[in-house]
């Protein structure tokens, strides 16, 4: 029996198929529609370039996700196992496709190349990689963990993460990614080191540097500062009235939006921001439409959606039967919580500007793909793990 249970690789099927898990994701994803549309037919519709189609990105939205489903499916019936005995190559992946960038394969937006075109899709670099290196640091935290007892054994273990972090940043100027892969990193360790204190130590030193640096930003002169678009971003978040007209006018758009929401919001589709005063109202910006038009009664329920799904996810984690289970439903629930704080930090003007998108909720098709596999990950340990128990009991009833 022992034998049967190592060689079962695949297992297509509703076992382990985690019911509160699946219906909190089907929700979040068909309000996430809704609202995509809510927010994108008027730009979609007066827009040649979107073929004057007010459903031009829930169409494509809902294209996507029913792959990214797809692709959750798939990832689910496959042992995490066998996924995580291609972890190094998937972190040599990761080197490939920040390479993609330096290829005709490339693509420039808004002063940055962050997407390649890969036939009939365009990737952003970042969203493969964020997965990649969830499995790789779960893989190599599940061999390396209970090593991990000094300052510069913290280090090495997050040497990996660093240098994609690192590559991500600087290939494809894209620092928020690489925030949010550092930090899924630092937080995955955080749960296998038993000194928890060392990293209330590095938060205070983190947060120590990233006050001293907001510090010298305001201290600069505005001219100085403009010759960096961060710094810049950094001084039109402590003063945006300064630069209501530049950098900071998307972001009190947003919080006009959110301020006139009020309790019950001004009813689906009655946005008026979104007529063209926020310039992409469907992506990072989509939580202040969803303040506006449905209310803090609406902000509160998208929230209490994630706490539910993150909820779940724990759940699992604190289930799995080994170590290797734990640190992957461990990595996807860092990534996906960082992302969600970060985005409604930003929109609630508490953070600068990031460019971070609000997960299943913001327009983006290989942004939902790649988080639908990884909650596939998320439910192949549920799969394994129950079937696990079950030979086992099956063997002490035998």
């Amino acid at each position: 029996m022992a034998r049967k249970r190592r060689n079962r690789i695949f297992q297509f099927g509703p076992l382990g198929m985690d019911t509160n898990l699946l219906v909190v994701l089907f929700f979040i994803m068909v309000f996430g529609f809704i609202m995509i549309y809510s927010a994108s037919y008027y730009k979609a519709g007066m827009s040649s370039a979107f073929n004057n189609d007010s459903m031009y990105f829930l169409k494509r939205q809902v294209v996507f996700s029913m792959v990214g489903v797809l692709a959750m499916l798939m990832v689910a019936g496959v042992n995490y196992h066998l996924i995580c005995r291609f972890a190094g190559v998937g972190y040599l992946a990761c080197f490939g496709f920040v390479a993609l960038l330096f290829t005709p394969l490339a693509i420039t937006a808004n002063e940055a190349t962050r997407w390649v075109q890969l036939g009939p899709v365009q990737v952003q670099v970042a969203e493969p990689v964020k997965i990649l290196m969830i499995v790789f640091m779960a893989t190599l935290l599940t061999a390396k963990g209970r090593h991990i007892k000094s300052w510069l054994s913290m280090i090495k273990i997050m040497i990996p993460a660093g240098i994609i972090a690192v590559l991500i940043w600087k290939v494809s100027d894209n620092m928020s990614s690489a925030v949010i892969i550092l930090g899924t990193a630092a937080f995955m360790m955080f749960v296998v080191h038993p000194e928890y204190w060392k990293f209330i130590v590095a938060i205070l030193i983190v947060g120590i540097g990233v006050t001293a640096i907001v510090y010298y930003v305001a201290s600069m002169d505005p001219a100085q500062a403009a010759e960096s678009f961060r710094f810049e971003r950094i001084r039109a978040w402590l003063d945006p009235y300064e630069y209501e007209t530049g950098k900071a006018m998307q972001a009190l758009q947003g919080l006009y939006a959110i301020g006139s929401g009020g309790l019950w919001g001004k009813g689906l589709g009655n946005s008026i921001q979104k007529l063209g005063k926020i310039p992409e109202p469907y992506n990072d910006y989509i939580f202040s439409i969803i303040c506006e038009e449905l209310g803090i009664f609406g902000a509160g329920l998208v929230i209490l959606l994630f706490i539910f799904l993150l909820y779940r996810i724990y759940t699992i984690s604190q289930t799995a039967e080994d170590m290797l289970g734990r640190m992957l439903t461990i990595g996807v629930f860092s990534h996906i919580a960082l992302q969600v704080i970060l985005n409604l930090l930003v929109v609630t003007g508490l953070f600068p500007t990031t460019g971070v998108t609000l997960p299943f909720f913001s327009y983006g098709g290989s942004a939902s793909v790649f988080l639908l596999m990884e909650i596939g990950l998320v439910l192949s340990v549920n799969k394994y793990s129950i079937q696990k128990r079950l030979d086992e009991a099956r063997e002490a009833h035998l």
